[in-house]
C-alpha cells in the first residue's frame, strides 16, 4: 500500500543519507582546505576542549578560515559531528578474518577493548553515539565485524542481538563513567588516584558504607601497589571475561 502521509516516507537525518552536489572550487575558497582537514581539526578540538565548547566559529578560527568556508563542505554542525564520530571509529582494530582458526573469544575481546579505548581517547563520542544512527563506513565496518565474530560463537540468530547489546552496552557504560571521572579530575587539577583517595576519606567513617569499604580494603590489599588506572583495567578485564563466559554459557544452556 502506498504511503498516505509524510511520516511514512520520512527517514532518519544523517549526513550519510544526504546527497550533496559535487564540490566546484570557488576562487575565494582557501587553498589547501578540504573535508578531511576539517574533520581532523574537529576531532582535535573536541579532544582538547570538549563538546560543550565546540562551535563552527571556533573550528574556523582553528583552521584560519571563515565559518562560511567550512559550511561550503558541510551543511550543518551536526553533519560535521557525525563525520567526526565515524572518523574516530576508524581507529578501532578489526579482527583478522583470514585467520579461520582464531578463537571468537579473543576476537570479541579485541573488539571490546578497542571500543573502550576509543571512548576513553575521545570522551565526547559517548554522548553523540546516542544522537546519531552511526552508519558511516568505519562504524558500519566495526558493526559488521562484531556480527561476523558473534556468528562464530554458535549463538542462534534470535539471541545474537541481545548478546551484542549486553557486551557493548557494558563497555560503553564502563568507559563513559571512567572518562567522566578522568575529565573531572583534569578539570580539578588532580590525579585519578587522588580522586579515589578523597572519596575513600569522605566515606570511610560512615556506617552506611561499611560493607563497601570492607570490599575495597580487601581488594586493595590483594593488589597493593596498583594505581587507580591499573585497578580499573583489572576490573574491566574480569568483567569482560564474565561477558564472554555468559555468551558461551547461554549458547550451551539446555533447552535454550
Amino acid at each position: 500500500m502506498a504511503a498516505t502521509d509524510g511520516r511514512a516516507r520520512k527517514r532518519p537525518n544523517s549526513v550519510w543519507l544526504t546527497e550533496r552536489p559535487p564540490l566546484k572550487r570557488k576562487a575565494d575558497q582557501p587553498a589547501g582546505l578540504d573535508l578531511d582537514k576539517i574533520v581532523t581539526a574537529t576531532v582535535r578540538l573536541l579532544d582538547a576542549e570538549g563538546l560543550a565548547k565546540f562551535s563552527m566559529r571556533r573550528l574556523a578560527a582553528e583552521l584560519g578560515v571563515t565559518a562560511m568556508s567550512v559550511y561550503w563542505y558541510v551543511d550543518t554542525k551536526d553533519d560535521l559531528l557525525e563525520l567526526a564520530v565515524d572518523a574516530v571509529a576508524g581507529e578501532m582494530t578489526l579482527p583478522d578474518e583470514s585467520d579461520v582458526g582464531a578463537d571468537w573469544r579473543d576476537q570479541l575481546r579485541v573488539l571490546a577493548i578497542g571500543y573502550r579505548d576509543m571512548l576513553l581517547r575521545h570522551p565526547w563520542v559517548a554522548r553523540l553515539l546516542s544522537e546519531f544512527i552511526n552508519i558511516g563506513p568505519h562504524s558500519t565496518a566495526f558493526s559488521n565485524a562484531t556480527l561476523r565474530v558473534m556468528r562464530r560463537t554458535g549463538l542462534d540468530a534470535e539471541r545474537t542481538s541481545g548478546a551484542l547489546a549486553s557486551l557493548f552496552h557494558f563497555v560503553y557504560g564502563f568507559a563513559t563513567i571512567r572518562a567522566t571521572h578522568e575529565a573531572r579530575c583534569r578539570a580539578a587539577g588532580i590525579s585519578l588516584d587522588d580522586y579515589f583517595e578523597q572519596v575513600v576519606a569522605a566515606i570511610s567513617d560512615r556506617p552506611e558504607f561499611a560493607e563497601t569499604m570492607e570490599l575495597s580494603i580487601r581488594a586493595a590489599y590483594a593488589h597493593q601497589g596498583q594505581s587507580a588506572v591499573e585497578m580499573l583495567d583489572r576490573d574491566f578485564a574480569f568483567a569482560l571475561d564474565l561477558q564472554l563466559a555468559g555468551i558461551e554459557a547461554m549458547r550451551d544452556r539446555p533447552g535454550a
